[in-house]
């Protein structure tokens, strides 16, 4: 038996998780929904489904919902997905607010739903590469680059783009956060546009995480250092550089895994979560313990922010 699925927004991303799921075997797309009910028209006939202008006229038909629409959006239309008794997945950040998303984390337990929140990098083939080589690392840094586009600009650069180097560098990690240093500025909107930041974790590590949305051109880099050697990833292409001592040289092993589409990895293995009623990779837990640093973050900056002005 197939799983029914809708995507509620279908805007940039929403229209690839669209895409995906009418391809994926055992997956059946009933429908989408947008408020723009042009665009909700055009996908659905893309793509094969029906198309809906609001989402409650989507649930009735649905197992499982893609929720792919604002961030501050997220609460309301998720918490109506729950109590319709929907698995769920949110793009990330889970929600603009902690409290909200730890009341979606308590709906999903409270009737044994699926909550998985898209944090895409966690299938990125070189992080998925890196992550199997990793052991305890004492010092990584995170480099998340990209051009102004105006997407995503109703919320600071920290949820938007940071927030998924956090969440990477913690599941790398595995320890507590004990100590954040932050710095951040709003220069073509009014929210913060660039931050750096400064982790400590419990077990001495530390990392370092730069995000901006107003450099000329897309980066994305990870490095991680261990005893004896580090490595070094590139998003954009998943290559994994591992370099480590080889007598008195330096030696690199390049290491290119299989090319595969992120997102696709993420909404089959959500797909999975559904059939097999297990806990997803990054569940609503994991996205708030994130969004929980991030808030840390962007109050650090405003505190110095208002410093600033006395």
């Amino acid at each position: 038996m197939s799983i029914r699925i809708g995507v509620i927004g279908v805007g940039y991303l929403g229209r690839h998780h669209a895409r995906i799921y009418s391809s994926l075997v055992g997956v059946a797309l009933f429908g989408v929904a947008d408020t723009d009910g042009d665009k909700a028209k055009e996908i659905a006939a893309s793509y094969g489904c029906r198309p809906f202008l609001n989402y409650k006229d989507l649930l009735a038909h649905c197992d499982a919902v893609s929720i792919v629409t604002p961030t501050t959006t997220h609460f309301e239309i998720a918490m109506d997905c729950l109590k319709a008794g929907k698995d769920v997945l949110i793009e990330k950040p889970i929600t603009s607010g902690l409290q909200e998303g730890e009341d979606l984390v308590k709906e999903a337990a409270s009737g044994n739903l699926i909550l998985q929140v898209g944090h895409l990098e966690r299938y990125n083939p070189g992080v998925v590469a890196a992550s199997g080589m990793i052991r305890e690392p004492w010092f990584v840094e995170a480099e998340r680059l990209s051009p102004f586009t105006g997407r995503g600009t109703d919320v600071d650069v920290t949820l938007d783009l940071m927030i998924h180097d956090i969440d990477i560098v913690t599941s790398i990690v595995q320890s507590k956060v004990v100590d954040i240093r932050a710095a951040g500025q709003r220069v073509l909107t009014k929210k913060i546009d660039l931050a750096k930041v400064w982790l400590e974790f419990e077990n001495g590590c530390k990392a370092m995480i730069t995000a901006s949305r107003l450099s000329p051109e897309k980066q994305r880099r990870l490095m991680v250092f261990q005893k004896d050697s580090f490595f070094s990833v590139d998003y954009q292409n998943g290559e994994v550089r591992h370099y480590f001592e080889d007598g008195r040289d330096m030696s690199v092993d390049i290491v290119k895994p299989e090319i595969r589409e992120p997102l696709k990895e993420e909404l089959e293995d959500f797909i999975q979560c559904v059939k097999a009623r297990r806990r997803p990779k990054v569940s609503g837990r994991e996205a708030l313990d994130a969004l929980q640093i991030v808030m840390k973050i962007n109050q650090i900056v405003s505190d110095g922010e208002l410093q600033g002005l006395r």
